[in-house]
């Protein structure tokens, strides 16, 4: 009799025992998901990317000499740059532009808009409205941390790469070029890539021409043909 009323009872301690390493164990993985979305620390007060004191301390002194601007509100400077990334192949396949503005988020660092179509293309089964691709547009210290990483780290990665072209201007200051692969962008991990998009790169400066546009982005290290 003994026997049988000690097998319940060490079956239910055993139980017990289990029920309180899965109850530990699912607080803890709680506590870790926790941990894991909390947000970074913030930057220091005094923080200020790389290439912004480099254009305070380097670039607007050499701009100024070299034009002989009569007020510093005249010396050029870069507003803003935006990145377009557009996927033809979405008119098939919605999940295309998703990860396309996926890889954008972590290329930009800041949540991009979806761009969509403004009337109906028959050729190319187009409707009004379709989404076919993805944009973000950058300012202040975002827009300065890109640049820093668009001239050190991506175009040196670009494949057979001789340079950016010095014309491609629009006449008002404002420079654009293309890259044919997104995946040189340290941010985006090639084995976790699906295909490969091309993007666009526009830089909108507040330079009145060209020449002191092109100055301006050498300031900056662009990379430009000789």
């Amino acid at each position: 009799m003994a026997d049988e009323k000690k097998g319940p009872k060490g079956a239910l301690a055993n139980a017990a025992a289990e029920k309180g390493k899965q109850a530990k164990a699912k607080k803890e993985a709680k506590a870790q998901a926790a941990a894991d979305k909390k947000p970074a620390s913030p930057r220091p007060a005094d923080y200020k990317p790389r290439m912004k004191s480099h254009y305070e301390k380097v670039v607007r002194e050499a701009l100024s000499q070299k034009f002989g601007y009569k007020n510093h509100m005249q010396i050029p400077k870069i507003e803003k740059v935006v990145l377009n990334m557009g996927i033809g192949e979405a008119v098939n396949d919605r999940k295309k532009v998703d990860n396309a503005a996926g890889d954008l988020a972590l290329i930009a660092g800041q949540k991009p808009i979806t761009t969509k179509s403004t009337k109906s293309i028959a050729t190319f089964k187009v409707r009004e409205g379709m989404t076919l691709g993805a944009k973000v547009t950058l300012r202040g210290d975002r827009m300065y941390e890109f640049l820093d990483r668009f001239v050190t780290i991506a175009l040196p990665r670009v494949k057979d790469f001789r340079g950016l072209n010095p014309k491609s201007f629009d006449g008002r200051g404002n420079y654009a070029c293309g890259l044919k692969e997104h995946i040189v962008f340290p941010e985006i991990d090639y084995d976790k890539v699906d295909e490969i998009w091309g993007m666009d790169v526009v830089v909108v400066t507040t330079a009145g021409t060209d020449d002191e546009a092109r100055e301006l982005l050498r300031g900056f290290n662009f990379p430009f043909r000789s």
